[in-house]
């Protein structure tokens, strides 16, 4: 199902997004060369219980996941890109570590994902979280009232185009509000001009998530944690966003933080691709 919110509900929603972007910084902070895993994990719950929240993906199950699914935080190494599924694992100098984050704040859902590398970071790693950063930034600049969802989505596959990595479309963005998934799903690949129009009220995800060399994936044997079917490595972004009568407003981002220009973005794609 497709829920609109008014005005009024976004607000609402705004405490969960900014939590869930301050725990994302503070993990992306904490995550370096000797951390393990599980370190973050546990901190990530413990931010949690001093807020009040709510994590999104304990006990989440759904039909494609060994469920239930019983951790605060998904964290993927390397090749592996989504639904990561926190063990005792101790970061090396170079992985390259995608965040995903996702609580209910008084009801109100926020989603985010950020991808770093820890310690000295390699050229082609930084070019990858680089494409998912601007294809979300480009996503964003599309979400525009009276445009479609195969707008915002073109302009993530866009982005991937020029920099020439291939794109998966089994999982994308989503609607968000009370619970973690609504409609309408928001690949990151499609067509401008279809799909769903796009209105103020609309409150989704857009979250490009890019292997270097394939589309393809395959799932560990947890269950959960999705890698590159090459083992190639990955990178994973994402923003919760409303729409409103101006345009997008990123309840994910800090409110402090910079915000690129979309022109800009495009042109330094378009440059490094």
């Amino acid at each position: 199902m497709i829920h609109v919110k008014s005005p009024q509900e976004i607000e609402q929603m705004r405490p969960a997004g900014q939590f869930v972007a301050q725990t994302l910084a503070d993990l992306r902070d904490r995550a370096a060369v000797g951390v393990n895993l599980m370190d973050l994990e546990h901190h990530a719950r413990k931010l949690i219980r001093e807020r009040g929240a709510t994590s999104c993906y304990w006990d989440y199950a759904p039909s494609f996941g060994n469920g239930p699914f019983r951790n605060v935080v998904c964290l993927s190494v390397n090749d592996a890109v989504l639904h990561g599924l926190p063990k005792k694992y101790t970061l090396r100098d170079g992985d390259l570590l995608s965040i995903d984050f996702a609580v209910s704040v008084d009801g109100w859902v926020g989603d985010a994902a950020v991808s770093l590398v820890v310690g000295t970071p390699a050229d082609e790693d930084l070019r990858l979280i680089r494409a998912t950063e601007e294809a979300l930034e480009a996503g964003i600049a599309a979400a525009r009232p009276d445009n479609r969802i195969g707008d915002v989505s073109a302009a993530v596959a866009a982005v991937a185009a020029r920099y020439g990595y291939p794109v998966n479309n089994e999982f994308g963005g989503h609607g968000v509000g009370r619970t973690m998934h609504e409609g309408p799903h928001v690949s990151n690949t499609g067509r401008a001009g279809r799909g769903y129009r796009i209105r103020p009220g609309l409150v989704f995800s857009i979250e490009p998530w890019f292997a270097r060399t394939t589309d393809r994936v395959v799932y560990d044997p947890d269950g959960w944690t999705i890698r590159s079917a090459d083992g190639s490595r990955t990178a994973h972004s994402e923003h919760t966003i409303a729409i409103t009568e101006d345009g997008p407003v990123v309840l994910t981002r800090l409110a402090d933080a910079a915000v690129p220009a979309p022109e800009a973005a495009a042109s330094e794609a378009a440059a490094r691709g």
